[in-house]
């Protein structure tokens, strides 16, 4: 049964070992998956690419690259999210592609290509720029997933202690074009939720009127 969007944030929380013998349907894994295709993005370029590994001797290999965390290979599915480099840079076309898509004048269409270029002129002078600005939006569409699998009583955990260059290496990437963001394995716990630890409501949030 699907749970509602609070039930769900209740449900989720950070998943340390996975049941091996629990695999994740298409249907569900899709379901996760477009809430990812489906999320925003900074100017709409959805700068990004997810790989999704099922293979185990692969899971094998990533995992030593990332302080051989066991989540890696006990979970059903690892997902790979990928930030996007070259497709952001204005000489790529990509950008224009991605502006082209509002079917708009060609006025309008210079007009949001300048905009791009000079509003994210220091952002687009470096890969380590492009990097920065495009891994955080990647994670805007992992804490969907993270979601939408929550909704289906599907467990996640969002795992940043990795060898970047080394799990890139791993992964054959072409790191001009993109780059690792997070490593997130979706299956389902083997143990009991742990009690959740959050700063109380007054802590969090300040209202300004």
């Amino acid at each position: 049964m699907e749970k509602t969007f609070q039930e769900a944030l209740d449900f989720r929380h950070a998943c340390k070992v996975f049941d091996e013998n629990q695999k994740i349907s298409d249907e569900d894994m899709k379901y996760i998956l477009e809430s990812a295709r489906k999320s925003p993005s900074s100017f709409g370029m959805e700068a990004w690419k997810f790989l999704v590994i099922t293979n185990d001797a692969l899971k094998e290999k990533i995992r030593v690259a990332c302080w051989n965390q066991v989540q890696v290979t006990s979970c059903s599915h690892l997902v790979i999210a990928l930030a996007g480099i070259d497709s952001l840079k204005p000489e790529s076309t990509i950008p224009k592609q991605r502006f082209q898509r509002r079917n708009m004048p060609q006025e309008q269409l210079d007009f949001y290509l300048n905009l791009y270029a000079e509003h994210l002129a220091e952002t687009l002078s470096s890969d380590k720029n492009i990097y920065a600005w495009t891994s955080k939006q990647t994670y805007i569409a992992c804490a969907n997933m993270m979601s939408a699998a929550a909704v289906l009583g599907i467990d996640s955990c969002p795992i940043e202690g990795f060898d970047k260059s080394v799990v890139e290496e791993i992964l054959g990437l072409d790191i001009t074009q993109y780059q690792l963001s997070m490593v997130l394995p979706f299956g389902y716990r083997l143990n009991t939720q742990p009690e959740r630890l959050r700063l109380s409501y007054e802590e969090v949030f300040e209202f300004i009127k």
